[in-house]
This record gives C-alpha cells, structure tokens and sequence, in this order.
C-alpha cells in the first residue's frame, strides 16, 4: 500500500511537472509572438555627411569657423527630450558654440512612466537625454537644467531639435509649454526644426505665422493656423523652422543672422 501511494505521488508530481512545463511554453510563445526581433542599424554622422547631395552641410561643418565671437556674450537654450534627432541638436550646438554663445540643454523633469507600462529606465535617464537618429537609439546626451527651473530673462533664444519622439515628449510638458508661451511674447527668438514646430502649435503661437517643418506634420500645422511652404529655412519675426537633418546647415546660418542682428 505504502509502494502504491509513492507511485500515485511521484504519478501526480509528473504531471504537475509537465503541465507546468506546457504552461511555460505557452507563456514563451505568447511572448515571441507578441515582440520583434531586434535588429539595429545606426548611420554613423560621417555618413549622413558624406551621402550625395549633402556637400554643402559637409562643407558647412568642416569649414573652420574664423570669427569665434560673433555670439559672444549670447545665451542659448536648447529644449530636449528623450527621442531627439542626435544631428539636429548636436549640429546647432557645435555651430553656435563655436561662434561664441553660451548653450545649455534644457529638458523637462524626469518622470518615469508608470510601472503599470512595464518599462524601465537606465539610472542615466534622470540626467540625461536619449538620442535618436531615425527612430533609432543611438546616446545620450547630459542636460544642464530642467524647464522649471530657468527663466525667460535668462536666455536670447531658444531652439528646439526635431525627432519624432523628442517634441511629443515636450508638447505634454506644462512648464515646456508656458516657458516657450512667455518668450514668445517676449519677442526673442524661437527656433524649431523638423518634428519640433509641432511643440510650438500645443504653445497656440502658430496663427497666422509663416514656417515650414517635417512633412507628415505640415497638415498639422496648418491646422494650427501656421502659413506653412516647403522651405528649408523660413524665418517669419521671431520664428525660424526648418524641415529635415538636412537642413541643419541653413538652419544654424538662420539663427546666427537673426542674432547678430539683434546685437
């Protein structure tokens, strides 16, 4: 009798084991089902630079800046997210850098999504600001101050990189939204390229201004009330919008004019 119980068990242990093993292979298949395969391709900056058609953005970036005081004394804020266009923030920067002006990278506070999202965050993401060069990761990139805590007062001009991730981020940030509401009115400048006009349209600062920025958001512009042409700079008072890494070039050159002109 004794024999026959330890039978029945180690009967009964089996297939516990096996039907939990059944459970776990569904759980692996509904997991593989459900994600993608990871496959990351990155487009090295010298290749971005070196591709047909972008010799004048080459000539642009590897032309030594002569006069390294042109924005002396000028200070810059550069509004960023998580998802910005590395090139869009990176190459402005160098650019107004090497003429003089002060930059800081400003961003909104961390906020961690909600542990219900099933997300993690590196412990960088609280200083820091991820990079991406077509919805690519790629850096990231350490800001100086979060938007709550700088001043109109502070700064001559603002910009704001693209990416598609980078202005949905900040068009939900209230701080973002009032900081860029209140320099506007201040009339300094606002420069915003690609993706990023679409942060100024959540500001409601787009009636009636002429600008241009990424294709798949010109509708929404539009809709925002913004005169909106396939340009690669336009420059309507105290607003500058480009449409593309590719016109980083004229963008930066953009900003510098209309700086300098306000000396």
């Amino acid at each position: 009798m004794k024999k026959l119980r330890q039978i029945m068990t180690v009967s009964l242990l089996s297939v516990a084991a096996l039907a939990d093993a059944q459970n776990i292979d569904h759980k692996l298949d509904v997991i593989n089902q459900l994600g993608t395969s990871s496959h990351v391709s990155v487009m090295p900056v010298s290749s971005l630079l070196n591709a047909p058609g972008n010799e004048a953005m080459r000539a642009f970036f590897f032309t030594p800046v002569k006069d390294k005081t042109v924005l002396k004394g000028k200070r810059i804020a550069v509004l960023v997210a998580d998802g910005f266009e590395e090139i869009e923030l990176t190459g402005p920067v160098w650019y107004l850098k090497e003429l003089g002006a002060q930059v800081d990278i400003v961003s909104p506070k961390y906020n961690p999504a909600p542990a219900r999202y099933g997300l993690s965050s590196p412990e960088m993401a609280k200083t820091h600001v991820m990079a991406i060069q077509y919805l690519q990761p790629v850096g990231w990139i350490k800001f100086d101050y979060t938007a709550d805590q700088i001043k109109v007062s502070d700064y001559d001009a603002v910009f704001i990189p693209g990416g598609a991730w980078n202005p949905d981020n900040l068009r939900y940030d209230k701080d973002v939204i009032k900081f860029i509401q209140d320099f506007n009115k201040s009339g300094k400048l606002i420069a915003a390229i690609c993706h990023a006009p679409v942060v100024l349209a959540s500001a409601d600062i787009l009636k009636g201004r002429k600008l241009t920025g990424y294709w798949n958001i010109q509708v929404d512009l539009k809709n925002a009330g913004g005169i909106v042409s396939d340009q690669p700079v336009v420059v309507d008072a105290n607003i500058i919008t480009s449409r593309h890494p590719i016109d980083v070039a004229d963008f930066s050159k953009a900003v510098e004019s209309w700086l300098v002109k306000k000396k």
